[in-house]
């Protein structure tokens, strides 16, 4: 599977929330994407699970946060 990455690192809220959210309008059934983002986005999780997405978060050794979501 093709994994599209969108990268928010040093981008200043809301830009972050704003193209995770695009790329989640644009998430076909049983697509993903990677989420790579300098802060845990909590408001974004929370979104994610009341909204059945799932989602795994990894830190990465350059700092940044990895979150793979994706559209059961």
């Amino acid at each position: 599977m093709n994994t599209t990455i969108v990268d928010a690192r040093g981008l200043e809220p809301p830009e972050p929330f704003e193209r995770a959210m695009e790329a989640l309008a644009n998430l076909p059934q049983g697509g993903q994407f990677k989420l790579l983002i300098d802060r845990m986005p909590h408001p974004l999780l929370r979104m994610l699970d009341r909204d059945g997405f799932r989602h795994e978060s990894a830190f990465r050794d350059d700092g940044a946060i990895e979150i793979l979501i994706s559209r059961p």
